[in-house]
């Protein structure tokens, strides 16, 4: 039995109605959206008194559940088709006595003007705006003049829908310029027996007297699990944040029937402020034995640590997920901006949603275990935020690292799971869930900050392989105590230069930083100062560098390239292309001396970009050591002018143990973590 149309404009065709419910007979017809899943919605915006229309009513039950659960009995059902008509009234006549079926085309309705408080609409605008053709467009526009007309102001249009775009974008925009408020609601699926994958909605268009001239427009959406509507400032913004849960339903229906095979990733948002509050990553482990109990697990990501190895990346989340022994792990991220009571609490908030993630084969009601390191949400404090006109917005946070370590961390808010500083805090500050180790009865304010800067520990494994790098100068003298030159690029919040500064007693530090701001937070909050040895450049490294090639070369004994490109389009994230173009290596060889040493930081994933790079830099370089650091995209890149000053890697290494013991002065901390040696006996010569 063919019951679907030719053509869509069949859709408007009172002769295909009467020809689809008669092959159809008495079983009742339903596009979408049953009432026990529309009832919530329904009744906040219908009321016992209310008299109803119903436009395209078909022989939909919903007119008579509405009727039998007193939730109103004035109703009013049309539809163009004569046939479902007489099959209603001969269905529901005697039943429902209040509730009339009368054969009508809503374009053109007999009604007078203000005669209803209620239209309610379930699937019949789908059916007519089944394209964006003029006389589409036009006949929808009839169709809401003539819904306009008969309700009364202060009266709702209730339009069930699977709110595909351009239906959703043309009732929105034909509403809110007549003055009306416009709120979509998200109806709850039912899970157990759902019909369509795409989720229903609700437009709720309220009407107003439409006062002239420009008034703002109310455009609200409701989420099914929530009652306070969130405003948007657009019609288009409404159209993506619906556009949004339907992407969310469709992943979800694909994540119950079939594993993963790449990780999927997706951010919850505050039902308040609509920003990002949980970003979540999917991860299925195929190679995981699967029992009852560990087919589905959620992993809390302590504050301050997304952006691990571990949690940030998705080599680290894999190896996560088989070290969890669960079939699907989903980990949850929690955002700085966002204010979390504690792990219950979270559980709490998130155990409905991510039942929505929960794999194939999940049995019925089984408890899902949340899991975290060391059974805490962690520590984040904000210290410092602000927006620089070359950086953006940026944030200084104090977080608890793993065991009872504290860090400080600078963080770009433009790549947020990124932290561009970090340095350790001295034990001896308490920090808030950090327990009192002091002796005397003075308390610490509460606001007062952890101030105290560990400036022996490099935090970052890339700094511990560019220090090392220094190894590749040549002198029989030990390198602490020999003056040197050198030049950093990119400041950041000092750590590197301030290490050099410290543990090579007889070295001159200039370092270039194109970012005033960065100098103020590496000052105020990362313990960075200048003195006799140490001087900071607020310059662009390209031209500062363009100018001392000019004016005086071959000046420096190292020159090191720490700097983050702004331009995130391009697969380098570090350091700008135009610090790794020919002619601007050219004058870094300029003023770096002949037996020098050239390091670089590359972070590049683009593989044809860095063949590139390396292709030139070996252009100009003829000796070239490379460090991959791991699990990091980082790789150190040690480059020098000669190829007589040539050194296999076991070479390097000895010579790295013995800065290692020159550093380690008495008086002098050192972490044995930060392995030299190791560092340059796995260095490749390109």
């Amino acid at each position: 039995m063919d019951l679907l149309p030719r053509s869509p404009g069949e859709f408007g065709s009172a002769r295909y109605w009467d020809r689809f419910f008669r092959q159809r007979g008495q079983r009742p017809f339903e596009w979408y959206g049953t009432f026990p899943e529309l009832c919530p919605v329904l009744h906040k915006y219908v009321r016992p008194r209310d008299k109803v229309l119903v436009v395209g009513c078909g022989n939909s039950e919903l007119s008579e559940q509405m009727y039998d659960m007193g939730m109103c009995e004035d109703i009013v059902n049309i539809d163009i088709s004569d046939a479902v008509i007489r099959q209603m009234q001969e269905r529901s006549g005697s039943k429902r006595p209040k509730m009339s079926y009368l054969q009508m085309d809503m374009l053109q309705m007999d009604f007078p003007d203000a005669h209803f408080q209620v239209v309610l609409d379930k699937g019949t605008l789908d059916a007519i705006l089944t394209d964006e053709e003029e006389a589409t467009l036009a006949k929808v526009d009839k169709m809401f003049a003539e819904i306009s007309r008969v309700l009364q102001v202060g009266g709702r249009y209730l339009c069930v829908s699977l709110a595909q775009a351009h239906v959703l974008k043309k009732a929105v925009e034909y509403f809110s310029q007549e003055g009306w408020v416009v709120r979509v609601h998200q109806v709850a699926n039912s899970r157990d027996k759902q019909q369509f994958v795409l989720p229903v909605f609700v437009y709720v268009m309220t009407k107003f007297r439409k006062i002239p001239g420009s008034a703002p427009q109310i455009l609200e959406i409701c989420a099914e699990e929530q009652d306070k509507p969130m405003r948007v400032e657009s019609a288009e913004r409404l159209v993506a944040a619906v556009k949004d849960r339907q992407h969310y339903a469709l992943l979800c229906s694909q994540l119950s029937k079939t594993p993963c095979g790449e990780q999927v990733s997706l951010d919850l948002c505050d039902k308040e402020s609509g920003r990002p509050r949980y970003t979540l990553h999917v991860i299925d482990s195929p190679s995981v034995k699967l029992s009852r109990d560990n087919r589905f697990a959620i992993f809390i990501i302590p504050q301050g640590r997304e952006t691990e190895w571990l949690f940030g990346t998705e080599e680290g989340r894999k190896q996560l997920a088989v070290s969890a022994g669960f079939g699907r792990l989903v980990t949850v991220a929690l955002h700085r901006e966002q204010h979390y009571e504690g792990m219950a609490a979270i559980q709490a908030e998130l155990s409905g949603k991510v039942m929505e993630l929960a794999p194939p084969g999940l049995p019925a009601r089984q408890q899902v275990p949340f899991l975290s390191v060391g059974g805490d949400i962690g520590v984040r404090t904000v210290r410092h935020c602000d927006t620089s006109p070359l950086s953006g917005e940026y944030v200084v946070e104090d977080v608890k690292g793993d065991g009872t370590c504290y860090f400080r961390r600078l963080i770009f808010l433009r790549n947020r799971n990124v932290v561009q500083s970090e340095a350790r805090l001295l034990a001896s500050v308490p920090l808030p869930g950090q327990k009192k180790r002091r002796k005397d009865k003075k308390k610490p304010s509460p606001a007062e900050p952890p101030t105290a800067i560990d400036k022996s520990y490099l935090c970052c494994e890339h700094h511990k392989a560019m220090v090392a790098g220094l190894c590749l100068l040549g002198g029989p003298d030990p390198l602490p105590g020999t003056p040197l030159s050198v030049l950093v690029v990119g400041l950041g919040g000092g750590s590197l230069p301030l290490f050099i500064h410290d543990y090579f007693s007889q070295a001159h530090v200039a370092v270039v930083e194109i970012d005033p701001s960065m100098l103020e937070v590496a000052t105020c909050w990362f313990g960075f100062s200048q003195g006799d040895r140490m001087h900071v450049h607020v310059s662009d490294g390209l031209d500062y560098v363009a100018k001392l090639a000019a004016e005086a070369p071959a000046q420096y004994d190292a020159i090191m390239f720490d700097v983050d490109s702004k331009d995130l389009t391009v697969g380098m994230s570090c350091p700008p292309p135009a610090f790794v173009e020919e002619p601007f290596l050219q004058k870094v060889k300029t003023i770096l001396k002949p037996e020098g040493v050239f390091v670089l930081n590359l972070v590049c994933r683009d593989i044809r970009l860095k063949d590139s790079v390396l292709t030139t830099l070996r252009g100009v370089f003829p000796l070239l050591y490379t460090r991959h650091i791991e699990g990091e995209v980082n790789e150190i890149l040690f480059c020098q002018p000669s190829p007589e000053g040539r050194r296999d890697p076991t070479e390097l290494g000895a010579r790295a143990r013995v800065l290692e013991q020159d550093l380690q002065q008495p008086g002098r901390p050192w972490d044995s973590s930060y392995a030299l040696a190791d560092m340059l006996q796995a260095v490749k010569i390109l």
